[in-house]
């Protein structure tokens, strides 16, 4: 697997938000992907060094339309740390969102 493969897209949401003002990023990343893969596609990507790497398996959720019930699809999430002042630039709008 490439670099693109691995990292599928960034996670946007309140608890990213906050995560990234701590320069910890959250991702979207491949199911099979092990730490070490996620830190060498987030540094090549990025231009950044990882500190750390943290990953978790989000379980699906059950859903229901009427009568029809099924589930949402599993994924998995990768929380990375850089080394301070790193950043990344898809995360750069953040900061001044949170001051306004």
């Amino acid at each position: 697997m490439n670099a693109t493969q691995i990292i599928i897209r960034p996670v946007v949401s309140e608890k990213s938000y906050v995560l990234a003002s701590v320069d910890k990023y959250t991702f979207r990343v491949h199911p099979d992907a092990h730490k070490t893969q996620i830190r060498q596609a987030i540094e090549e990507l990025f231009d950044v060094k990882v500190v750390s790497v943290h990953t978790m398996s989000v379980k699906s959720k059950p859903k229901r339309r009427g009568y029809t019930s099924g589930k949402t699809r599993s994924w998995k999430k990768a929380i990375v740390q850089v080394r301070p002042g790193d950043t990344i630039p898809i995360f750069q709008g953040l900061q001044g969102l949170e001051e306004s």
